[in-house]
């Protein structure tokens, strides 16, 4: 079957592998969408934390079931599906506390472990998700959509308070969305001015500001003087990542959705000042899963806007080099297999 694999930093292979088999346990599907994601390019550039080449990539995941067992969760052949690509130990103090996705033997399909970026792949059947009555278009993005959604159940976002989302892209924008949809008053910053009139057209944010302005004072005019109550940063960037302390409100909290490597770092008098709460947000879980399936069900998440770039497979690879070039425009870009 033919699969690209990252061979070391800045090099991607097209290679015929074998056909992977089926374990018990296991689904073998047969992949049609894989989404390209922050992480997949971070890989890429070799600045991907815990990332071992050669790699398969590819996590955000459209696939159709060709073979399974009978199983308690009513998964069919034929059936299509996305991925939990999440693997843990069940046994885990994070597992036993609820927080899988925080599992210390975490590994993640297309980083830690081969993911999806060929023509099939075996999976347990307990990380599949059913997307009856999506298009395979919907399903690809089950996964950043999720990922968008834990940050905000991470921050607690209630209706009616001010939410700051660092970076407009995908998954800044999934922020947003579902901050909108818990009821917020979102903020969008970022450094792109077109991205930021996307972030108006499809999260539908109540105001934009461009990084590089006086940002705190804009914030503040924004807020009436309060500042954001949560700061959701989904940038990849380290700046970006320390100055969200200035920009919350006293009282407030800060979410690191993204994931840096390097340290970040704060001023103490500042935090303690202000009480914050600081917090990270890693993956997401399958209750999340199942409540972005209900919404794109209900339309209430446009794809078709979303992705805005596809490549079929055998041209991925130089795709892929473009989608890297910001003047691509890329937002969210698929590769069908």
């Amino acid at each position: 079957m033919k699969t690209i694999i990252c061979t070391k930093p800045e090099q991607f292979d097209l290679i015929d592998t074998e056909m992977p088999v089926r374990g018990q346990g296991e689904a073998l599907l047969k992949v049609h969408y894989i989404g390209v994601c922050g992480t997949d390019y971070h890989a890429y550039r070799g600045k991907q934390p815990y990332f071992e080449y050669p790699r398969i990539l590819g996590h955000e995941i459209a696939a159709e079931v060709v073979e399974i067992e009978n199983n308690a969760y009513g998964i069919k052949a034929g059936d299509n599906v996305t991925v939990i690509p999440y693997l843990f130990n069940e046994n885990s103090i994070a597992s036993r506390r609820g927080k899988p996705n925080a599992c210390n033997e975490l590994k993640v399909i297309g980083c830690h472990v081969d993911g999806a970026m060929r023509e099939y792949i075996s999976v347990p059947i307990h990380h599949l998700k059913k997307a009856d009555g999506l298009t395979l278009e919907q399903t690809v993005i089950i996964e950043p959509m999720s990922i968008g959604l834990h940050g905000v159940n991470r921050a607690g976002v209630k209706a009616d308070e001010w939410v700051l989302v660092l970076g407009a892209g995908p998954i800044g924008l999934a922020v947003m969305k579902f901050a909108k949809l818990a009821g917020a008053k979102v903020i969008a910053l970022d450094i792109n001015a077109e991205r930021l009139a996307f972030c108006r057209k499809w999260a539908e944010v109540d105001h934009v500001v461009k990084a590089g302005d006086d940002v705190v004072q804009e914030l503040e005019r924004i807020t009436g003087g309060d500042l954001p109550t949560s700061v959701i940063d989904a940038t990849g960037n380290a700046q970006s990542m320390m100055n969200a302390f200035k920009y919350a409100a006293h009282g407030g909290n800060v979410v690191f959705v993204s994931l840096v490597q390097g340290d970040i770092t704060f001023n103490d008098p500042d935090f303690h000042k202000k009480e914050l709460t600081l917090l990270g947000s890693r993956a997401a879980t399958s209750e999340e899963f199942d409540y972005v399936i209900d919404c794109l069900r209900q339309n209430k998440l446009d794809a078709d806007s979303f992705i805005t770039h596809q490549a079929d497979f055998d041209q991925a690879i130089a795709s892929f080099n473009h989608w890297l070039d910001p003047s691509s425009g890329v937002i969210k870009a698929i590769i069908k297999v």
